[in-house]
């Protein structure tokens, strides 16, 4: 008698994708009995529960204030529900630590580490938030701002002035990775190369502390190509929990690597790594150009992504990897970490220890939302606000609208983020870029094509 789905089912088995090729094999060997149920339980995904208490998880944060309690309070409790996702094996705050989303969510500032396992949420949209820098030795900074502001690019979609070369190469693999192979990612690739995008992301400039040398520092992460990416591994990591973790947080959902999608997936991660790289490089070697110099020093760090060793993967969201195994074209160590636009970017060194896990902070971090930063501003108006943060500061919005939600009152206290790096052994600092000026993206949704319709109607 030829076996059905219906006759798995009744046998107490849970429907998926797996029935398809299991009742081809049982139909053809005409399994029965002992023997079929003996096939059965080695195909059928094997469900995990969610960890009865939280694994550990290392603190490496503490409040200065009530405000800064509340903060702390609210990602202490997000991490204790994460970290019962069964594929946990360890994690870690940072001082700049803030919460993201619903209960359970990794917050920004988050480490977790997870044995085979990618969790796309864990990455979030931004794949690869990284920061570059390059000395222009006495240049000065305000002909660097001056020049980089003609060539960078903020604000929503991709460019229409200018378009630069994606290399073959990197043409070539996403063809060859079934994440990223389609038309849409291609185009994606191509019209986003040479953007920054808009929220924290900056240029910035300012003057080393121990030289004096001027340096550009760019902060963005993978764009378009990368918010693709994510939402790919999103679906997929939701068919997996439905299969084999039903009880897992739906935002805690994960690929296996030890499944060949897992190995694609990662591929994949590697790849949108590279893209982002690239997208630093194009606007430094733009300005380099325009400036007609040869830069002295340039590296590169991201701080938003999933590090592997052996089976265990390290997701960082928000935390800068200080041990050289998870940054393979290291400089000599170095690592950026900026802060706010009135404060210096700090270059810094470290080593893994076991609370650290080998991460630092990857900024300064938020203690309100947003929203709640620009209610408390309320009585003044934006250009009062900026005039105030920004005194002395060569400070631009690139759409021409002041954002006061990344304005330096937004941020956490900086002197307080370092010295708990230093408490907690979050890295040395070797030199601080002190600021002359940067350039953001400002609030471009106030002249998006979507407002300007909805006013001429009203």
């Amino acid at each position: 008698m030829k076996i059905r789905g219906k006759d798995l089912i009744s046998m107490g088995y849970k429907q998926g994708k797996w029935f398809k090729d299991a009742l081809v094999h049982v139909n053809k060997m005409r399994l029965s009995g002992s023997e079929l149920l003996l096939y059965l339980d080695s195909v059928a995904p094997k469900v995990v529960e969610p960890h009865a208490t939280p694994v550990n998880f290392h603190k490496n944060i503490e409040a200065e204030n009530e405000v800064e309690q509340n903060n702390v309070n609210s990602v202490l409790n997000t991490m204790y529900s994460l970290m019962r996702t069964p594929t946990v094996r360890n994690g870690a705050v940072m001082p700049d630590a803030c919460p993201t989303g619903p209960i359970g969510q990794i917050p920004v500032g988050g480490v977790v580490m997870t044995e085979d396992a990618i969790h796309p949420a864990m990455h979030s949209a931004d794949i690869c938030c990284s920061v570059m820098m390059t000395s222009f030795g006495s240049t000065d900074p305000k002909k660097v701002l001056d020049f980089a502001h003609s060539i960078t690019h903020f604000g929503g979609g991709g460019r229409k002035d200018q378009n630069f070369e994606l290399p073959k190469s990197l043409i070539e693999r996403m063809k060859g990775n079934e994440f990223l192979k389609d038309n849409n990612s291609l185009q994606l690739a191509k019209s986003y190369l040479g953007t920054q995008g808009d929220g924290n992301h900056f240029l910035y400039v300012g003057q080393s502390e121990n030289t004096g040398e001027t340096i550009m520092v760019t902060h963005h992460g993978s764009r378009g190509i990368g918010a693709s990416l994510y939402k790919k591994g999103l679906r997929l990591a939701e068919s997996f929990r439905k299969q084999i973790s039903p009880k897992t947080l739906k935002y805690n959902a994960w690929i296996p690597y030890s499944d060949p999608k897992g190995k694609q997936y990662w591929e994949a991660l590697q790849i949108i790594r590279d893209w982002t790289k690239l997208n630093h490089e194009v606007i430094h070697l733009e300005t380099e150009k325009a400036l007609r110099i040869d830069p002295l020093i340039q590296f590169w760090n991201e701080h938003n992504f999933v590090f592997k060793e052996d089976n265990m993967f390290f997701h960082a969201k928000g935390a800068t990897p200080l041990d050289d195994k998870f940054v393979p074209d290291s400089y000599n160590g170095l690592r950026l970490i900026p802060l706010n636009m009135s404060e210096p970017i700090l270059i810094v060194k470290g080593q893994t220890t076991e609370t650290n896990l080998g991460f630092a902070p990857h900024g300064a971090g938020r203690d309100v939302s947003r929203t709640q930063h620009i209610r408390s501003k309320e009585g003044r108006t934006k250009e009062e606000i900026f005039e105030v943060e920004t005194k002395d500061l060569d400070v631009r919005f690139f759409s021409g609208e002041v954002d006061i939600s990344e304005l330096p009152s937004a941020y956490k206290n900086a002197e307080n983020v370092q010295s708990q790096m230093k408490k907690f052994g979050l890295g040395e600092i070797q030199d601080r870029i002190i600021p002359y000026g940067c350039i953001m993206a400002g609030d471009w949704k106030v002249n998006a094509p979507w407002r300007k319709k909805s006013k001429k109607k009203r």
